[in-house]
């Protein structure tokens, strides 16, 4: 893989270090993802974390019930509406997720230098001495020097709440393990992880489908995190399920890399998917510690070079009970935007943490920060030479659009389209300028009823940096045979003015389709 090396727009000065960040409508152009749990699910809460900068709402299926998850989103649709800020639905799946079973939810205290017994029997009590779990197939998986990992809600590195086991023996189905530190495992949720051993499970699983077809039907998700995606099949499968169920043949699949296995087949995953989650906890386990960084920066440019959205995740764990990050960890989500990813994926730090709002607003300071000196000029000279000649129509058009908005200082770029491809063109060559994808909605019919699609397209921007969407009335059409589409033109500029985005006397670029033509035009502005 190529990695990117994108260095800091020159020259920084220091003094600039020292002054107050400027507040604005849109937190940062890099998009946060919150996942909603038990310290999250309150209108008050979602509503605090949209106006913090949150975009996409996650609804993790490898804990919780379908009730739950359907109350909390009720909750969500409350808090869009009062704040009127729009947000993406994320389903991600439990797939082949590997998790201790305690029914009786009582802490477990594990000792260092003793052995804790694995085994596939769930009717007996998770003890310090057993720990039952969810799988037959792990004595024929593992071998004597192996390595398991479990803690809660993934590994967190946190010697005193997760567990570090070393196979040391299999007995028929059990697998006996030697504890390497000592730590106590609260809550509801642990989950284990081997390293670096195939798991003999299906990617998308039963309970996957039928969360799937029943919750995922009902509230028309946007996106699916497909959890441990191995091969470029397990997407191809993952979609002929989709476009199975109406409501959702639109629904973008990203896919969720955790192991060495989908590690070893990006190229081929990336080729499928609508868009790539970097699950770093695990991915940490599998990989050793000092090569992580390499992957994330390799893979990140190939998904900046194919346009397609990048996720980080694991950023700022230690917000998950404290009210602010580590110096270190403040560094890694500078690092990640500079990296070129679209959005930073926040899990136990909203799910079950203390300060899930705190932890919104903080990253987004951190994304704004890193954004203002991200070498847009070097990114968009590789980015052109990376497409290659003859360019595309549309690709030359996006291109064009954001040089022309870089070289007149443009304050805004608006687009205006149907399918949303053309924004994500746009936001390829990630202008310093925020995009207002003006999201025209089309008529369709299938002889019994008339629809309009537009809300999803939407809404999948919002995980897209730099795309800030608006829907506009349907009875405007995106294509313009007249040479103008001043109606719908004027209400995304009055948009822009009313998030503080557009000034007087500012210019911005507008790229709408005339007739069988693409344009780029210049505004400038009056009072």
């Amino acid at each position: 893989m190529n990695s990117n090396h994108l260095l800091l727009e020159e020259p920084i000065r220091m003094a600039s270090i020292l002054e107050p960040s400027k507040p604005s409508f849109f937190p940062a152009m890099t998009k946060i993802v919150g996942t909603l749990g038990p310290k999250s699910r309150s209108v008050e809460i979602i509503s605090d974390c949209l106006k913090a900068g949150m975009s996409v709402a996650r609804f993790d299926f490898s804990w919780g019930d379908i009730e739950f998850h359907q109350e909390t989103l009720e909750n969500l649709k409350t808090a869009v509406k009062s704040t009127r800020k729009l947000c993406a639905i994320m389903l991600d799946t439990g797939g082949p997720e590997l998790q201790v079973v305690n029914k009786t939810e009582h802490p477990i205290s594990l000792e260092a230098d003793t052995k804790v017994i694995l085994t596939p029997d769930q009717d007996k009590p998770a003890t310090s001495n057993l720990l039952p779990i969810n799988y037959h197939g792990l004595s024929k998986a593992v071998k004597k020097g192996d390595t398991i990992f479990i803690g809660q809600y993934l590994f967190t590195g946190n010697e005193t709440t997760s567990v570090w086991l070393e196979v040391d023996e299999v007995c028929s189905e059990d697998v006996v393990c030697l504890i390497k530190n000592s730590a106590t495992l609260s809550g509801t949720l642990y989950t284990l992880h081997v390293s670096q051993i195939r798991i003999d499970m299906p990617t998308l699983t039963d309970k996957d489908k039928e969360v799937i077809s029943t919750w995922g039907v009902r509230n028309n998700i946007d996106i699916l995190s497909l959890s441990y995606t191995r091969h470029a099949e397990d997407i191809r499968h993952a979609r002929c399920f989709l476009s199975k169920l109406v409501e959702l043949n639109q629904t973008q699949i990203f896919a969720k890399i955790e192991n060495i296995e989908g590690l070893t087949h990006f190229d081929e995953i990336l080729q499928e998917a609508d868009g790539i989650i970097f699950s770093r906890g695990n991915l940490g386990i599998d990989l050793p510690p000092e090569k992580v960084f390499l992957f994330q920066k390799a893979a990140l440019y190939k998904c900046n070079m194919m346009g397609k959205p990048a996720v980080v995740t694991r950023v700022v764990d230690s917000m998950t009970d404290n009210l602010r990050p580590t110096r270190a960890e403040a560094t890694d989500v500078a690092n990640a935007v500079l990296d070129g990813s679209d959005a930073i994926l926040l899990g136990a730090e909203t799910l079950r943490g203390l300060y899930p709002v705190e932890t919104v607003s903080t990253v987004g300071k951190i994304c704004a920060e890193a954004e203002k000196v991200f070498n847009q000029d070097l990114y968009f000279k590789k980015t052109v030479k990376n497409v290659g000649e003859p360019m595309s129509h549309l690709e030359s058009i996006a291109s064009s659009a954001v040089r022309a908005a870089i070289k007149v200082k443009a304050s805004a770029i608006i687009c205006f389209t149907s399918s949303g491809r053309a924004c994500r063109l746009i936001a390829k060559y990630r202008p310093t300028m925020p995009v207002i994808s003006v999201v025209i909605p089309r008529l369709k019919t299938n002889q019994l009823r008339w629809t309009f699609s537009g809300a999803f397209e939407a809404r999948q921007s919002l995980i897209v940096r730099g795309l800030f969407p608006m829907l506009a009335d349907p009875r405007h059409p995106a294509e313009s045979k007249s040479g103008s589409n001043e109606s719908v033109l004027k209400v995304a500029l009055d948009h822009g003015k009313a998030s503080g985005v557009i000034k007087p006397h500012d210019r911005v670029v507008v790229c709408q389709k005339l007739g069988d033509a693409s344009v780029v035009k210049i505004l400038e502005l009056e009072d």
